[in-house]
């Protein structure tokens, strides 16, 4: 049964726009892409010493499990040459499944939904722009909710295309 998935995307190396939208293409082969947020460039958080992000929020249906596309969503990010030498550091692409339909899930492969997700304004930001009242399963909130109480800070800014 196909199920809606919420995507984060970003980028901080190279042609970073460039680096989203081929990360946006091979996940079309994974399922329908049914929406994309604009393009935000977004300070760096935790790791600080690093370029400026793009990000974005996909939604795409698909048929796979949480575990089938999390495998997907590695071997794209392998492919596109992402390299993990530094946890939070620079990356070409990076691509975290936040929720998949309503599901909650803790496994080796996988945590759904994202367990970071309502704390970061450049994941919120996007996501609240294309999927404003998808709701977190575990905190009962939506999306445009979560991102109304975060605190001040962080640096989201929409890139005018």
């Amino acid at each position: 049964m196909k199920q809606l998935v919420y995507l984060s995307l970003g980028s901080n190396v190279g042609d970073r726009e460039a680096h989203l939208r081929e990360a946006i293409s091979r996940l079309e082969t994974r399922g329908q892409v049914v929406a994309v947020s604009s393009f935000y460039e977004t300070e760096p958080v935790e790791v600080r010493d690093q370029a400026w992000f793009v990000n974005c929020a996909v939604a795409m249906e698909t048929m796979e499990t949480p575990e089938q596309l999390m495998a997907a969503v590695l071997k794209i990010e392998r492919e596109m040459g992402r390299e993990r030498t530094r946890k939070k550091g620079p990356r070409m692409i990076d691509i975290d499944i936040l929720l998949y339909g309503d599901r909650v899930l803790n496994s080796a492969a996988v945590t759904i939904p994202h367990p970071e997700m309502h704390r970061r304004r450049f994941v919120l930001e996007p996501l609240t722009e294309i999927a404003p009242e998808a709701r977190h399963p575990v905190l009962k909130k939506t999306a445009r909710e979560l991102l109304g109480e975060l605190p001040a800070g962080q640096a989201v800014k929409k890139i005018e295309s």
